[in-house]
Parts: structure tokens; sequence; C-alpha cells
């Protein structure tokens, strides 16, 4: 593990050695990199001679070096505001992609970078991206090693995928983890190269919110099934645009999950509301019951998951590996609008949603013994961790 600086970002300054035009998701190399740093408090040197740093008076401050082709995963962003002394080596080259060293040594880094060379200096750690104890991202939910690709006309494709991919949650449901990730690339992509912004993708899955659950009420099942999917992969699409192009903002996170958090029981009602315009209407009794169980399974399964964060303080999808394959099925909305469909392609509507009923009492009871089971852990064991964390350091110990 190397040294963590305790100034952090406060007295660096960024210098991109050689020149960055490829373009990646909107942006050439270099104004990307440029936009990772400035969120992280990293702004460019005032000049781009390395050598000119140290004669400023500088000297030991602190220089963060990059090659102007880089593309870096956010949290190597941080290893390098954090990190003393510090040169991270690429995954698709032989030598180093970018450093934090004091300004006297940045003239000769800069060559190292250059040249493709690694350093060979004293009190200077060289590493690769899986060897910094990162591979574990809390907010995305997954285990897996950062990168640090070179980019270039060949190999374009394959980065631009792997930089996709790596803003996917580890955690989350069977359509949008196995169905959604190629058709959304390359909306994504094509979206990246024109002026619509994530937000303006949000807004329109909230307006296809709104047209499933008027096509649902109607008993239009078809129809309103169509404008769901389409609804469920622009929710995919808005949050991967907004991390490839670097355009994550507060209000797009919360327009974003405010949408995602209200609209499903709606459309749990439209649904059982429009039984009767298709001609099986549920009687009264089994109507109630049907939207109580689902709408009440849907708020405490909701609950069980904040109560697992504020008290745990620890996703309660990501603490054992049963717990991370549960949520690809869990009774959420892309899990139940497979089971809608399948039981519309039947013509028996009415049969899907008393599924869903019947999938949304079982996955509540499933996150009920799953809290439980957390809680008495917690109690015997201390402070509860990832099993994606815990395999990190088994890896590393090995």
């Amino acid at each position: 593990m190397t040294e963590t600086s305790q100034d952090g970002a406060e007295d660096c300054v960024l210098l991109v050695v050689g020149e960055g035009r490829e373009r990646i998701w909107g942006h050439t190399t270099e104004e990307r990199l440029r936009r990772q740093f400035a969120k992280a408090g990293v702004m460019p040197a005032a000049v781009r001679d390395p050598a000119a740093l140290a004669e400023d008076g500088r000297g030991e401050s602190c220089v963060i070096l990059v090659r102007g082709d880089a593309v870096l995963d956010p949290p190597l962003v941080q290893a390098l505001v954090q990190h003393k002394r510090l040169v991270l080596l690429a995954d698709n080259t032989e030598g180093p992609i970018a450093a934090r060293v004091p300004a006297s040594l940045a003239a000769r880094i800069a060559e190292d970078l250059r040249k493709g060379t690694v350093p060979d200096l004293p009190d200077v750690t060289v590493r690769r991206p899986g060897e910094l104890g990162m591979n574990f991202w809390k907010k995305l939910r997954k285990h897996e090693a950062p990168y640090a690709l070179v980019l270039n006309a060949r190999n374009r494709r394959d980065v631009e995928w792997r930089s996709f991919m790596g803003t996917y949650k580890g955690a989350t449901d069977l359509v949008t983890k196995r169905l959604w990730p190629w058709p959304a690339f390359h909306v994504t992509r094509w979206l990246a190269e024109t002026p619509v912004t994530p937000n303006m993708v949000t807004v329109l899955s909230g307006l296809l919110v709104i047209v499933a659950f008027w096509l649902f009420w109607q008993g239009e099942y078809g129809w309103g099934l169509t404008a769901a999917w389409v609804m469920t992969f622009l929710d995919t699409v808005d949050g991967k645009l907004a991390r490839t192009t670097l355009q994550t903002s507060k209000w797009g996170d919360i327009l974003d999950h405010g949408i995602d958090l209200i609209h499903p029981p709606f459309w749990y009602w439209a649904w059982l509301s429009g039984l009767e315009k298709y001609g099986l209407p549920l009687d009264d009794g089994t109507w109630t019951l049907a939207l109580v169980v689902i709408v009440a399974g849907y708020v405490l399964q909701r609950l069980i998951e904040g109560f697992a964060i504020a008290v745990l303080g620890l996703e309660i999808h990501i603490w054992r590996r049963f717990d991370t394959f549960f949520r690809e099925i869990a009774a959420r909305r892309n899990p139940n609008l497979v089971i809608l469909t399948f039981f519309a392609v039947l013509e028996r509507p009415d049969l899907g949603i008393l599924a869903v009923a019947w999938w949304t009492a079982i996955s509540l009871a499933v996150h009920m013994v799953q809290i439980a089971q957390a809680l008495i852990a917690r109690a015997r064991h201390g402070e509860l961790v990832s099993w994606m964390a815990r395999e990190g350091e088994e890896k590393a110990h090995r």
C-alpha cells in the first residue's frame, strides 16, 4: 500500500504529457482528463514544461502527470490525488500512464511517460491499478480492478466498452445487468456525440412512465408494456450517459432516483384497473388484496434497504453472494415487468398481476430474513463487510 497524503489535492497541479486528440464519449482524452481532475480539485499547471515547475520554486509541491492519451477510471483519479510519490502503470501497455510526484521529479517522470519506460527512483512506488487496494467500489456496489488505458485509433472500441461497463453497478436486476448493456452501449455512444444531456433522457423516461400508466389503465397491455420497457431502457441509458460523459449532477441524481422510486406502485394500480376494460376483472377482495400486497411489499422492501444503509452501514444486497444474486430477481420493477410480460403474451394479465403479488410477498419475506441475519451477525461479529471487499482482500494476500 502506498503512503497517503494528508494534503490531498490542495497543492497539486495537473500536467498533461503529450497530445490527447483521440475522442471518447464526446471529448478528447485531454479534455476528459482535465474535467476529471478539476472535479477532484486539481487544476492544470500554468505551464506545460515540467522543468519549469521545479524552476519556479515549487520544489516539493505536488504535480500529477498524465499521458494525454490516457483514459482513467474515476477511482484512479482519487488514487493519484491521495497517494504520494506514485507511478501508475497502464493496463494495456508496458509503461507508465500517470504519476504523482514532487515538482523536482516532474521532468524526469514526464520523459518516462513519453518513452514508456518504468522509472526506478527511491521512494517512488510503482503500481498497476489492481494493486492499489481500490478494487471494491462501494458506490457502485461492485468488485473489479479500476482501469488505466491508453487510447488509440486501433483500440477505441475496446476502451469504450471497458469504460462503459465500468459504469455499471455490481448488484442490480437481471434485465439491467444482462439484457441492456449491449444496446445501451451503442445508444450511449451515439448520444455522447450529440447535444442530448442525461437529464433530457431522464425527462423522456419520465414522460414514458405517464404513457405506460395511461395505457395500462386502458387495458392496452401490449402498448403499455412497450412504453414501460422503453422507459426502463432509457433509465439505464441516462445514468450511463452521465457517467461516461462526466455529466453527473446532484439534481440529475435526484430526478432519476425520484422517478425510479415513485412510479412502480402506480403502474401496478393502473394494471389492476385495466383488467376490467380488458375483460378479465378480479373480484373486489382479490383486487384490493393484490394491490395492498404489492404496494406494501414494495415500500417495506425499500425501507429495509434504507435501514440497512443507515444502521448497518452497508447495502443489504452486497453483504453475501446470495444477497447480490437475489437482487437480480427480487420483486422490483424490471423483474416484475418480466412476469407481467410473460402473462400478457399468454393473454392472462390477471394472472400476471397476481404472480407479481405473490413474488412481492416472497421477496419481502426474503428481505426480512436477510435483515434479521445481518443484525444478528453484526451483534456477534461487529461491523459487516461486503463479500466483494473480503474477496478482494483474500486475493491480495495470495
